[in-house]
């Protein structure tokens, strides 16, 4: 696992953006990326679509994959993750809406359903690039605290604190649903490379629990401590419960120059 603490939040974004962004060139056109959603990769997929308008990267042959949807809010609903991905990734990064696949959250038969999108990611090869926030209990995609390090796509029940946390994008908080289609924290396990970003006081506990606490089911995340080819993005804030901050930034700063990606 790598970790780059950057000293503020436009930083966290510009720096994932630039991992990303290399990773695509490398792949070439028809790479598959993972999306998530939430606050905490917007400011990436800013830079990446500042990439794009410049003409310095090209995903419209690109694939992309959500984490998540929610369970029986409709496709149209302004906060469905339908709509999210549409106009915060798809739009903005010049993707094909024929290629951005989410996990069908108003099927009528969910195993059926998750089954199918397990075999979409796999008909396409698996995800080169999987991008990630955390949670503040340290759930990745909607893997709750107690979801099996080796679970795939399927439904969960969400929370009491992560719909508290997602209630700032609804009118109340009964309004958030209590189900979601997740992938699994195996499935996200098998993207080639991970770039997980964090930024905020309130994420303190959570990524010292993914980047050095003990690889547990309480904290969903720390299973990417087993990733080959994991990068953790933070802001100074975020970083702050991290024994080893001053370790990593050393790291970083005596990189080989041949070994960055900005």
């Amino acid at each position: 696992m790598e970790v780059v603490i950057c000293p503020d939040a436009e930083a966290v974004g510009a720096l994932a953006a630039s991992k990303v962004a290399r990773v695509c060139r490398d792949v070439g056109p028809e790479v598959v990326i993972g999306v998530a959603t939430g606050s905490s990769p917007l400011a990436l997929y800013d830079h990446l679509a500042r990439l794009v308008r410049e003409g310095s990267l090209d995903l419209s042959r690109a694939t992309a994959f959500a984490l998540d949807e929610y369970v029986g809010l409709p496709v149209e609903h302004p906060e469905s993750y339908a709509s999210v991905i549409d106009r915060t990734v798809t739009q903005p990064l010049g993707l094909d809406p024929a290629r951005v696949h989410l996990p069908d959250g108003n099927a009528s038969d969910v195993p059926t359903a998750c089954r199918a999108y397990e075999q979409a990611i796999a008909a396409v090869g698996g995800v080169d690039v999987q991008i990630l926030g955390v949670g503040a209990n340290g759930h990745i995609g909607f893997n709750e605290p107690g979801s099996s390090l080796s679970s795939r796509t399927r439904i969960k029940t969400l929370a009491t604190s992560t719909r508290a946390d997602n209630a700032r994008f609804f009118e109340r908080l009964d309004q958030v649903p209590t189900h979601c289609i997740t992938q699994g924290l195996g499935t996200i396990m098998d993207a080639r490379e991970v770039v997980l970003v964090a930024q905020g006081q309130h994420k303190v506990d959570a990524v010292a629990g993914v980047v050095e606490g003990p690889v547990t089911a309480r904290c969903p995340g720390s299973v990417l401590q087993f990733h080959q080819h994991a990068t953790v993005v933070l802001d100074e804030h975020a970083s702050a419960g991290l024994a080893g901050a001053q370790e990593y930034r050393n790291a970083w700063d005596h990189k080989p120059d041949w070994q960055r990606w900005r």
